[in-house]
């Protein structure tokens, strides 16, 4: 069946509401395009092929950006700020300084380590012989502090404002007589999300630049049909089809190449995080960490597969209206 013969039937059947002629007219092209793409299997699987590799390449490295930023997204611990006491300083002096600053308006949270819990944390770790070398217990007390940072959605500007602002609670606090030494680690991290932030506008240019690759892969494959199917339409366009109802089983066509491309994008990097995912997490617990890979949630895996059939939509309409334009007969 062709669109050529659709048009004649539809001629023959007894009238029936324009309403219900187009919703027959939208099922069949459906159809149409789908028996049109299994029977080409090896020519289907090329283009689908194709298309889903450059869809996967935008999607996997946004996909990895946002791991990267869930592993070192915890922006407060990452923020935290270390607070080395003057050895000078008992234990009572560092728990009623830990007090007043839990009740400054930028601090969030204080923990208290004493020299004992640093002297078994470093038994813990093996260094229990070393240090039965030394007389009494050098540790210092250590307030770890984190700054209360803002628990909206952390754009780039918020970024930068709050590395600016656990950096002035650093220098505030350096400002205290007990203070020894004053660690602070915002540096590192606020160069982590200038990586970041390059991170994703490179995967939008990358998405930009594939995803006209994708379209144009749908718009050649789409006028390879129509060259193939040129008598068909210009027979309807003689027998006065409008040019909507030509298009029509092309833009499915091109929905069809462009669902598929996003369901086999989807699968790839469904494969690769599963392909990842155990030995990452075998690295992330030698250090302690919990970490996993997350990919997609259902609906963002739904609006991929939609995305790529709009993608294919486009290109089809592209190609098709264009090629409507040049053939369209004219009046002599």
């Amino acid at each position: 069946m062709n669109i050529e013969s659709d048009a004649i039937q539809s001629q023959s059947r007894p009238p029936q509401s324009r309403m219900g002629m187009w919703f027959d007219h939208h099922v069949y092209s459906l159809v149409a395009s789908l028996g049109r793409l299994f029977r080409k299997p090896w020519a289907t699987a090329l283009t689908v092929g194709v298309m889903a590799v450059a869809l996967a390449l935008p999607l996997g490295l946004w996909a990895t950006l946002q791991n990267v930023q869930r592993f070192a997204g915890d922006m407060q611990q990452s923020q935290q700020v270390s607070v080395f006491l003057k050895p000078a300083v008992a234990v009572d002096r560092a728990k009623s300084l830990a007090e007043e600053l839990k009740s400054r308006p930028d601090v969030a949270a204080v923990e208290l380590r004493t020299p004992e819990q640093g002297l078994q944390e470093l038994r813990e770790r093996g260094l229990g012989e070393a240090l039965g070398a030394l007389e009494g217990n050098p540790l210092p007390s250590l307030l770890i502090i984190t700054p209360k940072l803002d628990g909206r959605a952390l754009d780039d500007s918020m970024l930068d404002s709050n590395v600016g602002d656990s950096t002035a609670l650093a220098q505030s606090l350096q400002a205290l007589p007990e203070a020894d030494v004053v660690q602070h680690d915002a540096d590192w991290r606020n160069r982590l999300d200038q990586w970041l932030r390059f991170g994703t506008r490179l995967a939008w240019v990358l998405a930009g630049l594939l995803g006209l690759g994708a379209l144009l892969v749908v718009g050649n494959t789409v006028r390879l049909d129509i060259q193939a199917r040129r008598e068909e339409i210009g027979v309807l366009q003689l027998l006065g089809a409008s040019d909507g109802f030509i298009r029509r089983p092309f833009l499915y066509l091109g929905a069809c190449y462009g669902v598929l491309a996003g369901a086999l994008a989807l699968a790839l990097l469904t494969g690769t995080d599963l392909a990842l995912r155990e030995p990452l997490a075998e690295l992330a617990r030698s250090y302690g960490s919990r970490f996993a890979l997350r990919g997609f949630d259902s609906a963002q895996a739904a609006a991929i597969v939609l995305g790529a059939g709009a993608l294919g939509w486009l290109g089809a309409g592209l190609v098709t209206g264009h090629y409507l334009r040049q053939t369209r007969p004219t009046e002599t």
